[in-house]
């Protein structure tokens, strides 16, 4: 069953992105307001995503001085530390990503409630875990909450 069909969305990610958007270097370019050069400088791949480490960041809070953008530079870093921690001490290409549809007022709300929906679906196709630790872990745990007498 299709609930929309987009031909500009790639409907095999969770988190469904259009097709033209503007790569990870210019999103970075637009969020943090520094050249080309700087960025390009400081991106590092890890694993399969492209991210930036916090330690760049947090030098461009302190020295950059329009306030908006150490908000936002300040912001983006929160997240991606703490928020979404995917690699250590780096802020990841999907943290900017959200970042950068949350400056355009676009909403994730849909996409979350489209993610939930698949998750809960493919949980009920899948049905119970029924594995021999998960009915023996069951067991105590129903056994361990009963009241025993003093």
């Amino acid at each position: 069953m299709v609930l929309l069909r987009c031909s500009k969305i790639q409907a095999d990610r969770a988190y469904s992105r259009a097709v033209n958007v503007p790569n990870f270097l210019k999103k970075l370019i637009n969020i943090t307001g520094m050249s080309e050069q700087w960025v390009a400088a400081r991106i590092k791949q890890k694993g399969d995503n492209k991210c930036i480490h916090w330690k760049n960041l947090k030098d461009l809070i302190l020295a950059y001085p329009d306030m908006k953008k150490k908000v936002d530079v300040f912001a983006l870093s929160v997240h991606g530390l703490i928020v979404f921690p995917k690699a250590l001490g780096h802020v990841d290409e999907a943290v900017i990503d959200l970042f950068n549809q949350l400056d355009k007022r676009v909403t994730p709300f849909p996409t979350i409630l489209a993610e939930t929906f698949r998750s809960l679906n493919e949980c009920r196709r899948e049905g119970p875990i029924m594995s021999p630790e998960y009915i023996e872990w069951w067991g105590r745990r129903i056994t361990d909450n009963i009241p025993r007498k003093s």
